[in-house]
């Protein structure tokens, strides 16, 4: 069940190269030097500035719009880490993913640089019994259909993918996305004032960070909930410096982050109980600004058929629903 409700599409990724877009001319050179599927994946391609940060290494058109790409997860301490041994590695699994948004729209349809990727939803399932038994590690293969293709002016501006992930011929995932694209131009007049990402990182930087929820598993720098008087509250904690989600400057939290923020609030609400997060369903319905407080409330709901707790939790800024996630925790063995 897709949590079905009319949204705002969602940036997924910023432009790695947008400061330098300036021009038409500039843009058009570089679209041209795209090839078509390239013999190693640069950091350019996924949006990163950070090449340590680059977790696909590897990309084969298979089909027409059906793709190959190989992820490195031999090191990943860089991205996330943490002391809690129950840690699921749903962020692993969701950063690797979401890199491969702007690896097919550049490498596989030839989308220009200085377009923005915008998140619309996006759920996934893990493969707990295969985490379990090889954990994180490794280099799986994302088996990638795209269908649902929406183009404008021969561009590319819309795209749903199926993706498989697997390693040694185990399922470690399955996930289903659509997310939207954007010329830079369209993008910057919808943005309004709060386009300018160097800007609003400035303004967010100014402002005190709140705390992290006492207690929490994540380490400090990946805490992303700041407490509040209520259990089932939180304030959304946008550390600007973190090294992944803030890789490359952004004007508006990542989507990335809210996705995690969500699995921390359905833990939190849980505590003490144990448990990982399995699955989750998103709908992204308009951006979390980094100039204005944004709300982060769970509830529990009841268990599904498969006896996982379910909780959904939104996010409200400027009393507009802003982000919504079922989360469905299955119990650890």
């Amino acid at each position: 069940m897709l949590l079905a409700v009319a949204r705002i599409r969602y940036r997924v990724g910023g432009s790695a190269r947008q400061r330098t877009l300036t021009g038409g001319s500039t843009m058009n050179d570089m679209a041209s030097t795209i090839t078509s599927i390239p013999a190693r994946v640069t950091k350019e391609l996924v949006h990163k500035h950070d090449a340590s940060q680059v977790l696909l290494t590897d990309i084969a058109r298979v089909g027409q719009d059906e793709f190959l790409i190989t992820a490195d997860w031999t090191d990943t301490s860089r991205l996330m880490s943490t002391h809690d041994s129950r840690r699921d590695d749903a962020v692993l699994l969701t950063e690797t993913i979401r890199q491969t948004f702007p690896l097919l729209a550049h490498a596989g349809y030839d989308v220009p640089f200085g377009h923005h990727l915008l998140w619309d939803e996006y759920r996934y399932a893990l493969g707990l019994d295969a985490l379990r038994a090889g954990g994180a590690a490794g280099r799986p293969r994302l088996h990638i259909k795209c269908y649902d293709i929406v183009r404008r002016r021969g561009v590319v501006s819309a795209l749903s993918l199926d993706i498989t992930v697997l390693r040694d011929g185990e399922q470690l995932a399955t996930a289903h996305t659509r997310f939207n694209i954007q010329p830079a131009a369209i993008y910057r007049r919808l943005r309004g004032t709060r386009g300018n990402a160097l800007e609003m990182l400035e303004l967010a930087r100014s402002r005190p960070l709140p705390p992290p929820v006492s207690g929490a598993s994540e380490e400090f720098r990946d805490a992303v909930l700041s407490p509040t008087d209520e259990r089932d509250r939180w304030v959304l904690r946008v550390d600007t410096h973190h090294p992944m989600y803030f890789d490359h400057p952004s004007d508006h939290a990542p989507g990335i982050l809210l996705l995690e923020a969500a699995k921390q609030a359905a833990r939190a609400i849980r505590h003490p109980r144990a448990g990982v997060t399995e699955a989750m369903e998103t709908v992204f319905h308009r951006y979390v600004e980094l100039d204005s407080p944004c709300r982060v409330d769970a509830q529990p709901l009841p268990d599904d058929q498969q006896g996982r707790a379910r909780i959904l939790v939104t996010m409200h800024q400027e009393d507009k629903l802003c982000f919504t996630a079922l989360v469905s925790v299955a119990k650890t063995s």
